[in-house]
C-alpha cells in the first residue's frame, strides 16, 4: 500500500534515505540548487513534470496502540458475545431462528462479530441523512440514539449549512441553481423520468447518441457508449472483455467494481503492487515468457486494469510508464478514470490530458458521470470496433434499463461547460480553482504535520488517524463544529490505516476551506493526530537536509 520505506515520492525517489518505491528514476530532481535530469533504463525520464506523491509510514507506537486497540476492542466483543448467549445482554441483529440451529448458519460469523461488536459502535459516523443538494454545504437531518446506535430516531431539527468535505463533487455541478438547470429541467417535461427499456429495445434516445457523441469528442477517441450505473459500467463490461485463456493485471488498490468484473470474466487474476512498475513488469515479463500454467501455452490476451485516481489513497496512476510497458509486452491496458475524469488535466480530460499523452495509448477507457458532471452512470470509450463490440456482448448494455434523459441532459451540459461549448469559461475556471483548492488544502495539512497520502494534484486527501477511536471522535467533533467528512476504516482500508478523507471541489470558497483547516488544527492537537515526522522548514532548498545528495 504505501512505500515501504516511507516519506515522499518524487518521480520514483524518496526524499528520506529509504529506498525508491518502484526502483525508476523520473522527471526533474532539484538538489543543492541544481536541476537534474534522471533517467529510467539510461533513457530521458517520462514524465514533463515533477510527480510528487506522499505516503509516510506509520510511527512504530501509534501501529502498536491501533493494534492493541482493536485486540482490547475484539475481547470486549467476546465478553459481550457470551453475556448474549447466555440472555444476560440482548442481541439487536439477525440471527438464525431456533429451529434452525443445527442448519448450517446463513451469516458469516466474523463479519457479523466486527459488525455487532465494533462497527455498531461507531456506526453513527456513516449513513447521515442529508436532506439538501450536496453542494459546498448540506443540511443535515438531526438524529440520535437510545441504544448505543443500533437504532435511531429523528429528533426533527436540522443541522443547517455543514461544510461538505465529503462529497465527490470536485466541479460544482451538483447545484440546483435556477439558471444552470434550465435544460435539465426542459428534459424532465419533454422525455420524463424513466426510459423503461434497454438500448436494444425501445431505450434508445436521440439524447443518448448526443451524449455518445460528445464524450467521444470530449476525451478524443473514435466512439463511446454510456450505461445507467457507474460500478455496473466495470463489473458488466470487463467479463465481456476477456474470459478463459486470458490474464487479467491488476493493481492491489483497484475498486470493488474492478475486482468483481475481474472475477466474473473468469480469466487468471494477477496483482501487481500498487503503482509499482517492477512490479507490473516482473508480471508480465513471466506472463510472456512462461504463459499459461500448465499447458504453457501463450495468454490469449493480457490485459492491465488501473484507475487514474486511487480513491482510497489519493494517488494517481504512473501512466507513462504502464504504457511505456504494455507496448513492450503488447498489453492492453483498461483505465477505469472515475475519479480522474474532470478533475485532471488543464482541460478536465483526465490523466492522459494530465500527463500530456496520446488518446491513442490506451485501449479502454472507462469513467462515471457520478463524481465531475454531478449525474449518474458510466461509460466505455475507445475504438469504433471496441465500442461496437461491447453494444452486442456486454450485459449492462443488453439487459440494463437505459439512463434517464434528465441525466443525460445534465451529464450534456456539465460537458458542453467544461469543453467551451456553452460559450463561456465557467468550465475552465471550475477546473483551475479545483487544482488551486488542492494545492492549498494539501500544503496546509502538511505545513500543519499531519501525514496525508496520494499525490500533490490529487484532489482525493486521505488524512491518517490510525486508531479507531479516533476516528469515531474525529467525524463527530468536526460535525459539532458544521464540518461533515468521510471517516474509512478497516475493512475498506488496512487494519492500521484508518483515515478521514477528504475531496476537494471548485464550489469551496478559500474561507470554507480556511474555516475547516483552523478546526483540523484544533482537533488535531486535541486527539494528538499530528503524527508527521516530515516537519517543513522555512526554506527547505537550503535547510532540509533530506533533499541533498553527497557527492563522490
Amino acid at each position: 500500500m504505501a512505500s515501504p520505506g516511507g516519506g515522499t515520492v518524487c518521480n520514483g525517489k524518496l526524499h528520506n534515505h529509504q529506498k525508491q518505491s518502484n526502483g525508476s528514476q523520473n522527471g526533474n530532481h532539484k538538489r543543492n540548487g541544481i536541476i537534474r535530469e534522471t533517467q529510467q533504463n539510461g533513457k530521458p525520464h517520462v514524465y514533463s513534470k515533477p510527480f510528487v506523491e506522499s505516503f509516510e509510514e506509520v510511527p512504530m507506537v501509534v501501529a502498536i496502540l491501533t493494534y492493541l486497540g482493536y485486540g482490547i476492542g475484539t475481547l470486549f466483543g467476546y465478553l459481550r458475545d457470551f453475556l448474549r448467549n447466555h440472555g444476560i445482554e440482548k442481541c439487536n441483529m439477525a440471527v438464525e431462528r431456533k429451529e434452525q440451529k443445527n442448519f448450517v448458519p446463513l451469516y458469516q460469523d466474523f463479519e457479523n462479530f466486527f459488525t455487532r461488536n465494533l462497527y455498531m459502535r461507531i456506526r453513527d459516523n456513516w449513513n447521515r441523512p442529508i436532506c439538501s443538494v450536496p453542494g459546498p454545504t448540506f443540511d443535515m437531518m438531526e438524529r440520535v440514539t437510545d441504544d448505543y446506535n443500533w437504532t435511531f430516531r429523528f429528533t426533527g431539527k436540522i443541522i443547517q449549512d455543514v461544510i461538505n468535505m465529503g462529497s465527490y463533487n470536485y466541479l460544482g455541478f451538483a447545484e440546483n441553481s435556477h439558471e444552470s438547470l434550465t435544460t435539465v429541467r426542459n428534459s424532465l417535461k419533454k422525455y420524463g423520468v424513466g426510459v423503461c427499456s434497454s438500448r436494444q429495445e425501445m431505450g434508445n434516445i436521440d439524447k443518448h447518441e448526443e451524449l455518445e457523441n460528445l464524450v467521444a469528442q470530449f476525451l478524443g477517441v473514435e466512439a463511446a457508449m454510456v450505461f445507467g450505473m457507474g460500478f455496473a459500467t466495470n463489473s458488466m463490461n470487463i467479463p465481456a472483455l476477456v474470459g478463459k485463456g486470458c490474464l487479467i493485471l491488476s493493481d492491489e488498490l483497484n475498486h470493488a467494481s474492478i475486482v468483481l468484473g475481474a472475477r466474473l470474466s473468469r480469466a487468471t487474476i494477477w496483482t501487481y503492487k500498487h503503482n509499482n512498475m517492477q512490479s507490473l513488469e516482473k508480471l508480465l515479463r513471466e506472463a510472456v515468457i512462461y504463459g499459461q500454467p500448465r499447458s504453457r501455452r501463450a495468454w490469449k490476451k493480457i490485459l492491465i486494469l488501473v484507475e487514474g485516481i486511487y480513491s482510497m489513497e489519493g494517488s494517481i496512476v504512473r501512466l507513462p510508464e504502464i504504457v511505456a510497458l504494455k507496448k513492450k509486452y503488447k498489453a492492453y491496458l483498461y483505465l477505469d478514470e472515475a475519479h480522474s475524469i474532470g478533475s485532471l488535466g488543464s482541460r478536465g480530460q483526465g490523466v492522459v490530458d494530465y500527463f500530456g499523452m496520446d488518446p491513442n495509448d490506451v485501449d479502454v477507457f472507462m469513467g462515471t458521470f457520478t463524481k465531475s458532471f454531478g449525474a449518474a452512470g458510466g461509460y466505455i470509450a475507445g475504438r469504433k470496433d471496441l465500442v461496437d463490440y461491447l453494444r452486442v456482448h456486454s450485459h449492462s448494455a443488453v439487459y440494463a434499463t437505459s439512463m434517464s434523459l434528465p441525466i443525460a441532459e445534465q451529464i450534456i451540459r456539465s460537458m458542453k461547460s467544461l469543453m467551451g461549448l456553452d460559450g463561456t469559461t465557467n468550465g475552465i475556471q471550475r477546473i483551475r480553482q479545483l487544482a488551486q483548492n488542492t494545492r492549498y488544502f494539501r500544503n496546509k495539512l502538511n505545513e500543519m504535520g499531519f501525514i496525508i497520502y496520494g499525490n500533490q494534484e490529487s484532489p482525493v486527501i486521505p488524512l491518517l488517524l490510525y486508531l479507531p477511536s479516533k476516528v469515531a471522535a474525529f467525524s463527530r467533533i468536526l460535525l459539532q463544529r458544521k464540518i461533515g467528512v468521510v471517516v474509512v476504516g478497516f475493512p475498506a482500508t488496512p487494519i492500521i490505516e484508518a483515515r478521514a478523507r477528504f475531496c476537494m471541489s471548485s464550489s469551496h470558497t478559500k474561507e470554507m476551506l480556511d474555516t475547516v483547516l483552523k478546526e483540523i488544527d484544533e482537533i488535531g492537537n486535541i486527539l494528538r493526530l499530528k503524527y508527521s515526522r516530515h516537519k517543513k522548514s522555512a526554506r527547505p532548498e537550503l535547510l532540509d537536509e533530506k533533499s541533498f545528495e553527497l557527492e563522490d
